[in-house]
């Protein structure tokens, strides 16, 4: 994946709805068209980042996981 990140959030170890919280402060304090990289551990981040980034109208450039992870590179729109 060669996206130029802009901004990096670790939200790994935080529940439901703390790792969407913290995504959506820090998405507020980025320019449109910054691409974010949000790590987690929450599972259900794995819905609620691609329905976020669908209300908002921010790109979901990439996402993936892994038995522990979950990884997603959001462009704010």
């Amino acid at each position: 994946m060669s996206v130029e990140v802009d901004v990096k959030v670790d939200t790994k170890g935080l529940k439901c709805p703390e790792p969407l919280m913290v995504v959506r402060n820090k998405m507020m304090d980025i320019e449109k068209g910054q691409v974010m990289m949000v790590v987690a551990t929450d599972p259900s981040t794995s819905w609620d980042f691609p329905n976020y980034c669908k209300f908002l109208n921010h790109e979901m450039v990439h996402q993936e996981s892994s038995k522990t992870e979950y990884r997603f590179w959001i462009r704010k729109g």
